[in-house]
């Protein structure tokens, strides 16, 4: 079963796929749209044909129809290991499924597209991922590298940010979710990437944990407004890196974490989406 939607609905659509489909989808991108692939034995999904469905604010287009026997295998194949750097000759990360061979000039991280929340190939992450690697990368004054320490992962999903903090060497690393599947697959991730690093259930709108000088929160502009709605200046970190937005959401989200003094250093689009580093002014 195939479902396309506008890339704003992506988030809603995804949470409720996962739904039907607590093993994880296949995701793919066109101009304009987002599309989510849900696989299954015949009678394990409904026969919907072609039809469409509303959802948020808008209707999503549904196609239902069979698929090759070696559909699992297929399903191997589309995901595919990618390479994450944030400038010609940086620190790269290597994202890769289990069975993809491993690399020894990258930091890798693997993930196991089996699990649900994402692989680390969405745009949000890619994003994420470079304006960390842009962080690590940097001089510190005694021309060692930044110096690194404690981080928050707000929304960490499946925990690929997490992960790839850790395996920078960011210390403490703890992660929050409101989903009890997502935590249990960051835990499980963790385990297999063989790092340390702490997943939470945290709801957002109840609160915010004690945040990191260092913070990413990859989610909707709705909940990083809510974020930055609920920092003190006191307790805001000295950066964050916030993704989940779309490029024209850009302005909104800037101008609520300008409240708690954040101000924005640098943004960086792909497919549509945005995500920025902010600090503190």
């Amino acid at each position: 079963m195939a479902v396309r939607c506008r890339p704003d609905q992506a988030e809603l659509v995804l949470a409720e796929l996962t739904v039907l489909a607590p093993g994880g989808v296949e995701e793919s991108h066109g101009t304009g749209f987002v599309e989510y692939a849900i696989y299954g034995a015949e009678g394990e999904l409904p026969d919907l044909g072609q039809v469409e469905a509303a959802t948020g604010d808008g209707l999503v287009a549904v196609d239902s129809s069979e698929v090759p026997a070696d559909w699992s295998e297929r399903w191997r194949a589309f995901h595919r290991p990618l390479e994450v750097v944030a400038a010609e000759g940086g620190t790269a990360i290597w994202l890769r499924p289990p069975w993809e061979p491993r690399r020894d000039d990258a930091l890798e991280v693997v993930i196991d597209p089996g699990q649900a929340f994402g692989t680390g190939a969405h745009p949000t992450t890619r994003l994420s991922l470079e304006l960390l690697l842009g962080l690590y990368d940097e001089p510190a004054s005694d021309g060692v590298g930044t110096v690194r320490g404690a981080l928050t992962d707000l929304g960490c999903g499946s925990g690929v940010l997490a992960i790839a903090a850790a395996r920078l060497g960011f210390s403490p690393v703890t992660g929050f979710d409101h989903d009890r599947a997502a935590i249990s697959a960051a835990i499980d991730n963790a385990a297999a990437n063989r790092v340390e690093a702490t997943f939470r259930r945290l709801d957002l709108r109840r609160g915010l944990p004690d945040l990191a000088p260092l913070t990413l929160a990859n989610l909707t502009a709705p909940l990083l407004e809510l974020v930055a709605a609920q920092i003190d200046r006191p307790g805001r970190p000295d950066r964050m890196i916030c993704s989940g937005l779309l490029e024209g959401e850009r302005g909104r989200v800037v101008d609520a974490f300008a409240g708690p003094g954040l101000a924005e250093r640098e943004f960086r689009a792909l497919e549509g989406w945005g995500a920025l580093l902010l600090e503190a002014a």
